[in-house]
Parts: C-alpha cells; structure tokens; sequence
C-alpha cells in the first residue's frame, strides 16, 4: 500500500466526496476512485458504502482510519527531520517574550537560529507571561519565554533559563527603615504594579495575602523602566526585578522595603504533545545548550 493511497482515503472520509476529496488533493475524480480500489483490494475490506449523498466510512473504515491519519502524520515528521538532518530546516516559528529578563536568551535564541537554520523565518510577539501561556496552549504561539514564580503546567515542557527575585521599593526617604514594617499603613499609600498576569503582579497579589492588605490606590503598569521613574519621582511604591531594584538603590533612586521570599523562574516552554516536532526539537536543543546545567 503507497503513501498516496492512505491520503486519497483520508481525504474522501473527511470531504465524504470523491468529487470533493478531488479537489482537495488534488486528483482526477477517477484517480480518486482507483486509489480507494486499490486500497479495499489489497486490505480485502469495503472501506466506504457509496450512497446518493456521496461516500461513507463503512466500520472498517472508520476503524482505520485514525490509523491513516497516524501513518501520515509519522510521514510527514519523518520527512521533516530528514529535511533537518540536512541542515535545511524551514519554516515559521511564533515565539512569546515577556519583559527584559528573557531579553539576552531570545537573542540568542535568534541569534542560533538565524545561523543554524536560514531558512527559519521568526517572528516575536511580546505579551504577559499569561498571554503568552494563552497563546502556546491556543497555538497562536508555538513556544515562548515567560516569568513563573511557581512550577509549570503538567501541559508543559519548560526549560529554566535563569531566576531572579522581586523586590518593593519606594520613593527615598518615604518610608522609615529604622522601623518594622507597618503593612497597614503602607496600604494607604499608591502602589505602582501590573494585574497578576505579570510577575510583579503575581508578587503583588502574593504579598497582599501574606498581610492581608489591599492598597487603597493602585496604578496598573507593565513596564518597569516606567514604574522605576515613577517611584523615584515619588508617584507611590512599587515592584523591581532584583537586578534594577539593586541598581536603582545604588543610584539613588529607590529604597528596597522588601524581598519577595520565592524567587520568579525565567522559562522557556512549549506544550508537550508537540515536543517532537522539528522546529521545537531544534529550538529546545539550542536552549538546552546554551542553559542546560552545569
């Protein structure tokens, strides 16, 4: 039995039509007929009943045909690879990214592609960690970078990339640091931070539970150069990732209150029944190593 027969017969149970399935494939309508022929004929079993609506999946039929559609699924892949053993993969990869921490590992993701691969085409769309994870599991996306405080998803394969912690800051000399904390009191202040799709508002929220406060005012923004220039022009307290926190406190800018007690995970992740394909196996391959441990 071809190849080209086990598509033929995909395509008539899927159109119900051989006029149609003609079209899809496309064949002559008797080319059509003479693939499902061969293919009872060999099989030694009536694969359709032709009827005045068109053709029907007998029970055999439909038994086989998920195996059809396995055979052909494992061709395709099976060429695919051979194409990258080749070195000539291509194709187009929609990839996620969220904020700066996966800034310097989405270039070099680019970067290996574009160089191992030339005929890959990339395109990045930048999104909240939970966009991002939206669009992998809606296949909008084929894989993204994101920022997760806790363990990923069983739907997931995920690479950790880095860490880093979370701090609150506030403008200079807002807060006196000489005392405890008074958690109550700074809910009366503005807090600058996203919604909890984001990491920062992931440790907002987190932070909220943990004292049991909810600020009276809160300004919603993602984009931490703007919430660092925001606080120490006094606006309110807010969220930095370690790296800034600790370069702004440097400068000047900012006091650091708090450390978030988890620290935020950078991932690379893409759903797992979808790992072998080649694109993804190509990309979790330059991940693993350039991250891999050790």
């Amino acid at each position: 039995m071809e190849i080209y027969q086990l598509r033929t017969f995909v395509a008539v149970a899927r159109e119900g039509s051989i006029t149609r399935a003609a079209e899809e494939i496309p064949l002559s309508q008797p080319a059509v007929s003479a693939h499902i022929k061969a293919m009872e004929e060999t099989l030694g079993l009536i694969l359709f009943e032709r009827t005045s609506r068109g053709m029907r999946l007998t029970r055999a039929g439909q038994q086989l045909l998920d195996k059809a559609e396995q055979t052909l699924a494992a061709h395709k892949a099976l060429l695919q690879e051979a194409v990258q053993i080749k070195g000539q993969l291509s194709g187009k990869i929609r990839l996620g990214a969220c904020g700066s921490a996966s800034a310097d590992a989405l270039s070099q993701l680019i970067l290996e592609l574009s160089t191992q691969y030339p005929n890959v085409d990339v395109t990045v769309h930048h999104s909240a960690s939970q966009d991002i994870l939206n669009g992998i599991r809606q296949n909008t996306l084929d894989a993204g970078f994101y920022n997760e405080a806790h363990a990923p998803a069983e739907d997931l394969t995920a690479l950790e990339i880095s860490r880093f912690y979370i701090y609150l800051v506030a403008p200079p000399g807002l807060v006196d640091r000489t005392a405890p904390l008074d958690w109550q009191a700074l809910a009366e202040l503005p807090w600058i931070c996203p919604d909890s799709q984001a990491c920062c508002g992931q440790a907002a929220e987190d932070l909220f539970l943990r004292y049991n406060i909810r600020p009276k005012h809160r300004i919603s923004i993602d984009r931490e150069p703007i919430t660092r220039a925001l606080i120490a022009k006094g606006t309110g307290l807010g969220f930095l990732h370690s790296d800034t926190a600790q370069d702004a406190a440097l400068c000047g800018d900012v006091d650091v209150l708090y450390e978030m007690q988890r620290p935020t995970r950078v991932l690379f992740a893409s759903l797992t029944n979808r790992a072998q394909e080649p694109l993804l196996k190509a990309m979790t391959a330059i991940i693993e190593g350039l991250y891999a441990p050790g």
